[in-house]
């Protein structure tokens, strides 16, 4: 059995280009450039069938180590917890109150681009901070 090289991350959501804009200012990924043939993105939404106008958008990492992030319009909304989250490690190695100005640092970046904070989780020595992002899912600032 050969083993995975490469995973992509995909969401189900209702505005596919606004929940990626969000992830790429969140983990500092950008958007790919749009198809061969294409100005611009939204020359490519135009060139699609109406029902597929906006139906997805991608990003990924500009140093292409971590996972793409690929989103897609669904039509149902989100009615519970995610049965799996983004964990932000900005805090890797930091323990006690410099971890903790760490979390709190990139939780005041990040409230202003829409996300919203929820609970903090410390125990003296270590801590996260759980959020949602634009769309309401949950992610963790570790």
């Amino acid at each position: 059995m050969s083993s995975i090289k490469q995973f992509q991350v995909t969401f189900d959501c209702a505005e596919p280009e606004r929940l990626a804009r969000f992830w790429c200012e969140v983990l500092g990924y950008v958007v790919p450039p749009p198809p061969a043939g294409f100005a611009t993105w939204d020359d490519f939404n135009r060139s699609q069938a109406p029902e597929d106008q906006g139906s997805w958008f991608a990003c990924s990492d500009p140093s292409g180590v971590g996972p793409r992030l690929y989103f897609q319009r669904v039509p149902e909304g989100k009615v519970a917890k995610n049965r799996l989250h983004l964990d932000v490690r900005v805090g890797t190695g930091l323990v006690g109150e410099e971890r903790l100005a760490a979390l709190e640092a990139e939780c005041a970046r990040l409230v202003p681009l829409g996300a919203v904070r929820m609970r903090l989780l410390y125990d003296g020595n270590d801590s996260c901070i759980v959020m949602q992002d634009v769309e309401g899912n949950e992610f963790c600032l570790d």
